[in-house]
């Protein structure tokens, strides 16, 4: 592995949790020779992570919609800052990283974390994705996970492929071991 993609929030949180959890996972990147690949915005946790990645001597790439820069939220001090037409466009964050990360963060986390998921469900990629589950934050949303594997809307192999932990260092070692699960039929009627 080379890069990690993070999503995570352009806010910083209620908690001062979710700050402690960025710098702790960009020490862990640095350490260990990886890359960040993120949404290129110098505010939030997002600009957080990257500012601590760029302070400890690591790489940050940034992946931002043209938009997004006109309203002067982009990171101007980038290892490198790709600037994409539109939201679609950044597609490029998969491209240039070999697993994912969601930590805290709104509406945008969830539907990039869901979408690279979805891809490695369909076998788009072969990647790890996962949860940095800073302060119990996606507590609620591992729950309803289960419940859609109990509910048998999600098979136990395409659940496993999002693993969640609590501190970076132990993340990161499950993605260093990663084994992309083989599951021939992901849709179809239910078993009897």
């Amino acid at each position: 592995m080379k890069n990690i993609c993070v999503y995570c929030g352009s806010n910083p949180g209620r908690q001062e949790a979710y700050s402690s959890a960025a710098r702790a996972l960009a020490k862990s990147l640095v350490d260990r020779n990886l890359g960040l690949v993120y949404g290129g915005a110098s505010v939030g946790i997002m600009g957080l992570i990257a500012d601590t990645v760029l302070q400890l001597g690591g790489r940050a790439v940034g992946v931002i919609p043209e938009a997004l820069v006109r309203k002067e939220v982009a990171h101007k001090s980038l290892t490198e800052l790709h600037v994409t037409q539109s939201m679609h466009e950044r597609t490029l964050m998969a491209e240039l990283s070999d697993g994912f990360i969601a930590m805290p963060g709104g509406i945008g986390t969830l539907e990039e974390i869901f979408e690279i998921w979805t891809w490695a469900q369909l076998g788009i990629h072969t990647k790890p994705c996962g949860l940095l589950n800073a302060a119990g934050y996606f507590d609620a949303l591992t729950t309803f996970l289960d419940h859609a594997v109990a509910e048998q809307f999600v098979k136990p192999p395409h659940r496993a492929i999002l693993i969640v932990e609590q501190t970076p260092d132990v993340l990161l070692d499950r993605f260093a071991s990663y084994q992309a699960p083989t599951v021939q039929k992901w849709v179809g009627k239910a078993e009897t």
